[in-house]
């Protein structure tokens, strides 16, 4: 291919897929034990794809092979990731084709999650796929049915699903550490444009997708999805109704999607969870509070702390048996809960890993990110068109 005609497909899809209708034959194994090696490809080898590859290269019996993208220099980036030789493809499917790849991570635009993650099942690949898992409805559905019909694992990646302190605050929240939920307060703020540096201008939308709109989420699906996906966790049920508002109030650079958003949604329990992103303000950055009648839990990245209604004499084994006689207090926030994780992301993976060695559903499912990329759908459909959006009762999970 010419390259003036490369980088012209290249801005219109932008960075992770070429589109035919090759049909292709499941090839990978599927039986795994402990000492075997997964070989992972790389599909979309941008700032996450690659580090990711980083994490993989930590990680005892996993190796990346392969990588893909359309972009010559961040392909060139992705195979020189890996710590060992990978192949390069400019086509995801020509990867697919590789009968050596046991399982793929898709780190591609949002919008082009569902064909790539359909094609990989259609190739009998094991299949990572970044959150958020689909753009629209169809995407979403469609992605649904063709898992119904594969025997290949599965995990979406809402990382922090993965993480053993989230998993440990939720069962918290399960015992009633906190009483019942009146209410979620969730933001994740940042100061910065989001923009990526453009070598060739022709490339601005292969590389800047996130901020236009045939391609992204925007802040919603980038940032806010780990959150809702929390919030659904907690309570085991999705939201009945959102309604929500934003805008391009700041960076004035010609973007599509917003860059403040504000969410909410109304479970039907009561419950209900707020969601705000902003990119012209960081102060308390990302932030979970989880608010009940009998204390609030707040988490952000890598701690959580508990704040009990009242007076802060109460025995702290009521709530952290196992780390009760370290645990601290801090005025602003509480008692901390103390509790060893790893980091999420590497976390994720290491649970894909055994998912596959062991067959197992990974915590963080088709069916979980099915259900957050439906809420995330639904604030695009509520702050685009300012109206109250209700929970799509036709899709089938």
């Amino acid at each position: 291919m010419k390259r003036r005609n490369f980088i012209k497909k290249a801005s219109i899809a932008s960075a992770g897929i070429l589109t035919n209708n090759s049909v292709f034959s499941g090839t990978s194994k599927f039986t795994f034990s402990p000492n075997d090696i997964i070989n992972i490809g790389v599909i979309g080898t941008g700032q996450r794809g690659t580090g990711l590859t980083s994490i993989i290269n930590k990680i005892e019996g996993v190796n990346v092979i392969a990588a893909a993208d359309v972009i010559p220099f961040r392909l060139q980036n992705g195979i020189a990731k890996a710590n060992k030789k990978a192949k390069g493809y400019q086509n995801y499917k020509a990867l697919l084709d590789n009968k050596d790849v046991d399982a793929v991570i898709i780190a591609t635009p949002f919008n082009t999650h569902s064909q790539i993650s359909i094609d990989a099942l259609d190739a009998g690949k094991h299949v990572y796929c970044e959150k958020t898992l689909a753009k629209g409805y169809e995407g979403i559905q469609q992605l649904i049915n063709k898992t119904k019909t594969s025997n290949s694992i599965f995990q979406t990646g809402h990382q922090y699903h993965s993480s053993r302190l989230y998993t440990y605050v939720v069962d918290l929240i399960r015992q009633g550490k906190i009483g019942n939920i009146t209410s979620f307060e969730c933001q994740w703020n940042r100061h910065g444009n989001w923009r990526r540096k453009v070598p060739n201008p022709n490339l601005e939308k292969a590389i800047n997708w996130r901020m236009y709109k045939e391609f992204s989420g925007g802040l919603t699906a980038e940032l806010c999805s780990h959150q809702i996906d929390f919030v659904n966790w907690v309570l085991g049920e999705t939201p009945k109704q959102v309604m929500g508002v934003g805008g391009i109030d700041y960076w004035k650079d010609g973007r599509e999607t917003y860059d403040n958003v504000h969410l909410t949604y109304s479970y039907p329990n009561g419950v209900k969870a707020k969601f705000s992103c902003l990119t012209s303000n960081a102060k308390d950055g990302y932030q979970i509070k989880v608010l009940g009648d009998k204390g609030t839990l707040i988490i952000d990245y890598k701690d959580a702390w508990f704040y009990p209604e009242g007076k802060k004499n109460k025995v702290m084994g009521e709530v952290d048996g196992v780390s009760g006689a370290t645990a601290k207090w801090d005025k602003a926030k509480g008692y901390n809960i103390n509790i060893a994780h790893l980091d999420p992301s590497k976390q994720a993976l290491l649970d894909f890993k055994n998912a596959i060695i062991n067959n197992k559903t990974p915590l963080s499912n088709i069916t979980s990110g099915a259900k957050t990329a439906v809420c995330v759908q639904m604030a695009l459909d509520a702050m685009y068109n300012n109206e109250i959006v209700k929970w799509n009762n036709d899709m089938i999970f």
